[in-house]
């Protein structure tokens, strides 16, 4: 991969000529910024060449290799694009981090007005710039953190009342309405490892090896892929290691037969609820492939894209082997950047078939 110091450097070579500058600052270039600057004699300021102000007449135009360099020769920065400072993505991206900071670190959540006042910016102005920057809203990565110190708190025994307090919460009324949402099921049942939840399961059979099909009251919960049965129902029970597993009955396995014909056509849909549990950024990567049609694909890098983060690739791939919901929540249409088949949480073989049928 190209180093930072690589990238300057090449940029600088390819406007080395006070025609090519010129040419950059006339198109607004943002890749030229950093590699050289302009003053304006007329106006006594410099700027970058991405600078927004009026175009300056070429007469009046010299061009420098630093800031340092344009200050010395006498000229000010321009209060538009700000030169001396450092670029406005930058700039952003740690008013972002600093609010992200904020909100982890404070017993009680920060407003928004608070968040756009410490960032320097508008209360619309920094609700876009963070969206656009996480992929979630304030409130929504806000919420997130306070469901994650809830589900810390409950994991290290403290009471409901004392987790759901200390994450921020200002009413135990308000997280009790979110916490299916937040745990996926009830604060009690989260801190006894699922004890009183009921889980009905089965097991069976279909073209691609055995199935365990799992759901709580609110939906399917866990579509687990193997060549073991027993495997898949220890599986399960780790992950809910003190919850009521029952077997399914005969309307259960119903439902289970339904799951099996997805498996065998994934095109016709799965006309059923979910109960899908995840993080805020899991939730968004899980919905991202749920749009990937059958029969297509997409990079993790293309993902990460698509949700307005484009160096998230990893995230995604991890959010993807996270995923308990085989085909349901469709992970097997994630690639590799060279198009190769990369990870499967439940076999690459299994990913190959899939896609195999899914193609025709």
């Amino acid at each position: 991969m190209e180093s930072e110091t690589m990238t300057r450097e090449r940029t600088t070579t390819q406007y080395a000529r006070d025609d090519e500058r010129w040419a950059a600052v006339e198109r607004r270039d943002r890749a030229a910024d950093g590699a050289f600057y302009y003053s304006v004699r007329s106006t006594g300021v410099y700027c970058r060449p991405s600078c927004a102000a009026r175009l300056p007449r070429r007469e009046n135009v010299r061009f420098h290799a630093s800031c340092e360099e344009a200050e010395q020769a006498g000229f000010r920065p321009c209060k538009r694009c700000r030169p001396s400072e450092s670029p406005l993505a930058e700039r952003q991206a740690a008013a972002v981090a600093a609010a992200c900071r904020a909100i982890e670190q404070a017993e009680t959540i920060p407003s928004l007005d608070a968040l756009a006042k410490a960032a320097g910016m508008s209360r619309f102005h920094f609700h876009r710039v963070f969206k656009a920057l996480t992929g979630v809203t304030p409130k929504a990565y806000a919420d997130a953190q306070r469901a994650r110190r809830v589900r810390d708190e409950l994991a290290r025994g403290a009471t409901v009342t004392e987790a759901i307090y200390g994450a921020g919460f200002n009413s135990n009324g308000r997280f009790y309405a979110a916490s299916s949402d937040h745990l996926g099921m009830t604060p009690t049942a989260f801190r006894e490892g699922g004890r009183g939840a009921s889980i009905r399961f089965a097991i069976g059979a279909c073209w691609l090896g055995a199935i365990l099909v799992a759901a709580t009251q609110k939906g399917v919960c866990a579509i687990l892929l193997g060549d073991d049965a027993q495997a898949l129902a220890r599986d399960l029970q780790v992950r809910f290691p003190k919850a009521r597993l029952l077997g399914g009955d005969r309307e259960f396995e119903r439902l289970v037969g339904q799951v099996v014909g997805f498996i065998e056509a994934p095109a016709r849909g799965l006309d059923l609820p979910l109960d899908i549990r995840g993080t805020a950024f899991q939730r968004r990567v899980w919905e991202a492939l749920r749009a990937i049609p059958p029969g297509k694909t997409a990079s993790y890098a293309e993902v990460a894209a698509r949700l307005g983060k484009p160096s998230a690739a990893r995230a995604v791939a991890g959010a993807c082997a996270a995923n308990a919901l085989a085909v349901a929540i469709p992970c097997h249409r994630v690639l590799a950047s060279n198009g190769g088949l990369a990870g499967y949480r439940w076999g690459v073989e299994r990913k190959r078939r899939l896609l195999k049928r899914e193609r025709g």
